[in-house]
């Protein structure tokens, strides 16, 4: 087993596959082999395309031996969240109704990945629709955790991030609605990142985003290096030529402004420890911190409710119901008696997703504050500082825990309320030996200060560490 070949950047492979190091069939084979033996455990990859992989990977290596021109990704394997469109592979998005349903073409980001050499080794798992913090539903079941497995993955790109937190692929794809990219990252213990809105295109995706909520949802990269974030931005997105490079950022004129929770849902101390110490090695090399509180940020889910009930389009009920929109109450009473194809979180948002129109005066309150917070963030982070903030109340919480204590996903919403480009950074593991970490947050356009940050935090903490039960010993 190529232990050696699953720890590398992507950039770094795709580096020793052009120079012929090594081959794309052994890259490709590595982990190919190592999603066989975790996956068996996580239940994160749904459905492979090995055989089509090592094909491909076999016609990678002609390439190279010919002297052909390359993408910077050539030859290195991914994976990509099964709500993207990956021709010839399932695009259910977890909802049973769509269980048959197989993409004909790929979602443009995934285009875009493939033509930069990319080799799919197949779509992972989500929660139902997207829109829960736990990888779950009736087509797949439930993703686990890679160093706990007791615990959630995340949602709703948590097969994305346990597969790349696993070991099983150098990155993955996935989007961020409410925190979907960013939230599997940190419960996996690898490195995501949410783009300025309208960097990436979000076509080819199911649900497919229509309109105004556009603005709101981001496609992004996960992965186990941090090196690897900004190649894959310019890779996705629409104008590479206007990404300014984390390389520009210098540390010694940088700004950090850190925030330690909402004022409403408490973090642990071992994650406020963590941010700390990230303050603290970002200030011993140059930069200035200063540690403040926002009161706004205790009304998150309202700014985040209100701001998307306004975009309209067709309702979660109607999603659920692939156009007619699905009797909640009665879908509940199904769900009681073990006869419901929907999960119990979709189920509850169906019951819950009319309350924002009952109030709608409160609700202008909030896209007025949303306004008021946005505009107020930018003016302080100017072209110069970054935010750091946690990335959740509590290391990954065990299966089923986030129904019981459902607002910690409102640290990662409050950004895609906010429209600003955020990194997810991980900061080594906790006592009991899962994953820390914390966000970094810009202004608009600001994506190569979060990765500048991601990159030196990584060199500081040494970013992703290898899950303990799947390296090491082989049977």
């Amino acid at each position: 087993m190529r232990d050696d070949l699953l720890l590398l950047s992507a950039t770094e492979l795709a580096a020793r596959i052009r120079s012929r190091q090594v081959s794309s069939r052994e890259v490709v084979g590595a982990h190919v082999r190592h999603v066989e033996h975790v996956n068996p455990h996580l239940n994160a990859m749904v459905e492979q395309r090995f055989e089509e992989a090592l094909r491909e990977a076999d016609e990678a290596d002609r390439q190279v031996a010919r002297g052909e021109a390359l993408g910077p990704l050539h030859g290195v394997p991914c994976s990509i969240k099964e709500a993207f469109a990956l021709r010839g592979m399932p695009h259910t998005s977890g909802l049973v109704a769509r269980k048959d349903r197989r993409a004909e073409d790929d979602a443009p980001t995934v285009a875009r990945l493939r033509a930069a050499g990319a080799i799919p080794l197949g779509v992972t798992n989500v929660s139902e629709l997207c829109m829960w913090m736990e990888s779950n539903n009736r087509v797949y079941g439930r993703t686990n955790n890679p160093y706990d497995t007791k615990r959630t993955a995340g949602g709703s790109s948590g097969g994305e991030g346990a597969i790349v937190g696993a070991g099983g692929a150098p990155f993955g794809l996935g989007s961020d609605i409410g925190g979907s990219i960013r939230m599997p990252a940190f419960f996996n213990g690898v490195f995501g990142h949410k783009p300025s809105a309208g960097v990436v295109p979000n076509g080819g995706q199911y649900p497919r985003p229509e309109g105004p909520i556009d603005d709101y949802l981001a496609t992004g990269p996960i992965s186990r290096r941090a090196s690897d974030l900004f190649p894959l931005l310019q890779v996705l997105a629409d104008d590479p030529s206007a990404l300014r490079s984390p390389k520009d950022v210098s540390a010694k004129q940088l700004r950090v402004i850190s925030v330690e929770d909402d004022g409403r849902v408490a973090v642990s101390e071992e994650l406020r420890r963590a941010q700390l110490r990230a303050a603290e090695a970002l200030a011993a090399r140059g930069a200035t911190v200063v540690h403040t509180r926002f009161s706004d940020f205790r009304h998150a889910i309202a700014i985040w409710s209100a701001l998307l009930d306004e975009t309209g389009g067709p309702s979660f009920a109607s999603l659920l119901g692939e156009g007619v929109p699905v009797r909640a109450a009665r879908e509940l009473l199904r769900w009681g008696v073990g006869r419901s194809v929907h999960t119990f979180p979709a189920i509850a948002l169906a019951l819950v997703e009319p309350l924002p129109k009952l109030f709608a005066t409160g609700a202008r309150r909030f896209i007025d504050l949303g306004a008021r917070l946005r505009s107020e963030l930018i003016a302080l982070l100017g072209d110069d500082g970054v935010m750091l903030y946690p990335s959740h109340p509590r290391a990954a919480p065990r299966h089923a825990e986030p129904m019981l204590r459902p607002f910690g996903w409102t640290y990662t919403a409050l950004f895609n309320a906010l429209r600003l480009p955020v990194t997810q950074v991980p900061l080594g593991l906790s006592a009991t030996g899962l994953p820390l970490g914390v966000q970094v947050v810009a202004s608009p356009a600001g994506d190569h200060r979060t990765l500048a940050v991601a990159e030196w935090l990584e060199e500081d903490f040494g970013g992703w560490v290898p899950p303990p039960r799947f390296f090491g010993a082989r049977g």
